[in-house]
């Protein structure tokens, strides 16, 4: 069974191999989780992302995710995922479901064993809790990802409560 834990607090303080942004398509930084581990990680992190090609302002496509280094952060990778805005997307879930595949895979391509990451579309892009914990739970607990050890960073404790309950339902204890 895969290792998945669930933690209250703010994932830019994780000690991983990998720290998983909720990024918007600029990768440069906004509210939330993005700007949380932007200003944790410093300029390094913001270079490495400007270095990146941009194509119309996007540096990466809502389902998909990028890795670069980590700057500040205590691991060596930020691997930047793009969820869909919900309310925009006429199946928001295939979206969901890419942006944490393409995550978890390029954790594994770049020999990551430890993984923190965010509820993925949650917040400003509007993605409802139970929804957004079941697409990614659902798919953490995928048998190709049971080498990773992986940890979701909830910022209260009714987030916490509903992860929780999604999670016992996919047979977590």
């Amino acid at each position: 069974m895969n290792s998945i834990h669930l933690i209250k607090g703010d994932n830019a303080k994780a000690k991983v191999d990998a720290i998983v942004n909720a990024a918007n398509p600029k990768l440069l930084g906004g509210g939330g989780v993005d700007g949380a581990i932007h200003r944790a990680a410093g300029s390094e992190l913001l270079a490495a992302c400007f270095a990146m090609e941009a194509i119309n302002g996007r540096r990466c496509g809502y389902g998909d995710a990028k890795i670069t280094c980590a700057g500040n952060l205590e691991a060596r990778f930020v691997i930047h995922a793009v969820g869909p805005i919900y309310s925009k997307f006429a199946e928001p879930q295939k979206v969901l479901v890419s942006a944490y595949k393409r995550t978890l895979d390029l954790a594994i391509e770049h020999q990551c064993k430890t993984i923190a990451l965010p509820a993925i579309s949650f917040g400003v892009y509007g993605y409802p809790a139970r929804e957004a914990a079941t697409v990614a739970l659902s798919v953490c607990s995928q048998p190709e990802y049971s080498e990773l050890e992986m940890s979701f960073y909830l910022f209260d404790e009714e987030m916490l409560h509903i992860w929780q309950g999604i999670l016992d339902s996919l047979g977590y204890e």
